[in-house]
């Protein structure tokens, strides 16, 4: 679980940028991966400069969000 106040942005893992900033974090160690050895279908980027990867796709987790009443991050 995280802190829905403090994500900043949930993205799709594809594009070139994301996949440097996730290359970064770990090299940072500020990557946590919750996939569970899946597959990463979204990265949501914390407000503390955390990733956070996980094997939900970012509809998924926007409309969990949306449903316990946290922010829209999309």
């Amino acid at each position: 679980m995280i802190a829905s106040e403090r994500i900043v942005t949930i993205v799709s893992p594809e594009s070139a940028p994301v996949k440097r900033l996730i290359q970064e974090a770990r090299d940072g160690g500020m990557a946590i991966d919750a996939t569970h050895g899946r597959k990463t279908r979204a990265v949501i980027v914390m407000d503390s400069g955390h990733v956070v990867l996980s094997s939900l796709i970012s509809e998924t987790i926007a409309t969990r969000l949306n449903e316990s009443g946290g922010n829209e991050n999309e």
